[in-house]
């Protein structure tokens, strides 16, 4: 199985949702102290920076943006959430050992998934949108436009809840659409047709295969 809303999903992500998820991969110390809205925009805006300089990245470098990753965008994502939601009532059906399976194999195909989006990105600008929250609250919605010339803005909404850690992310929109709901059907698909076990089997084999179609990409560079 393909897992083929979700691969949709991602599919028109290159040149808009990488841009935006890698809005929280330079977080500073004390992040957890600044509003939602003022780190996406000024981390945005530094990471758009460092990858236009990266000449590595721009070349395609796929272990490379891997890392780059790995290291600076998964602590801003709350993946234990992110796959709790994916899961849906299948969740609930879970033993602890297959949700921790679950976990790591969801976080590593978005991972790779984005890392393979990246080699796409150019040159594009930014629209923040002015936080709708009180100060008390700490679930809030941050609002991205994404402008592209000769076409039409992209909206990207990042659901982010606050933690001791700092605000994290559980969830992103796309145009409106959410990318954990994609996935939720197609997972929802597969653990009826062949269980949770199933589900994860599936899993490994799409990091497998992104693993080496990343490794194929580095060899040719």
């Amino acid at each position: 199985m393909r897992l083929p809303a979700a691969e949709r999903a991602f599919a028109g992500l290159p040149r808009i949702l990488v841009a935006g998820v890698l809005a929280f991969a330079a977080a500073v110390a004390g992040a957890q102290d600044v509003a939602p809205d003022v780190l996406v925009k000024n981390v945005t805006l530094e990471v758009i920076d460092i990858i236009a300089q990266d000449k590595d990245i721009k070349a395609g470098n796929q272990r490379k943006v891997i890392e780059l990753v790995e290291a600076k965008v998964l602590p801003h994502f709350n993946f234990n959430g992110m796959t709790a939601l994916a899961m849906g009532q299948g969740w609930k059906q879970a033993s602890a050992e297959q949700k921790k399976r679950l976990i790591e194999e969801f976080r590593t195909l978005l991972v790779r998934t984005y890392s393979s989006a990246l080699a796409a990105y150019s040159d594009q600008k930014f629209e923040f949108r002015p936080l709708r929250a009180k100060p008390t609250d700490t679930d809030v919605t941050v609002n991205v436009r994404v402008l592209q010339p000769g076409a039409q803005a992209v909206t990207i909404d990042y659901d982010m809840e606050k933690t001791p850690g700092g605000w994290k992310v559980y969830n992103v929109y796309v145009a409106g659409v959410s990318l954990v709901q994609n996935y939720r059907t197609d997972f929802a698909n597969q653990v009826r047709d062949s269980g949770i076990d199933g589900l994860i089997k599936t899993l490994q084999s799409k990091n497998k295969s992104l693993e080496q179609r990343a490794a194929a990409s580095t060899e040719k560079k």
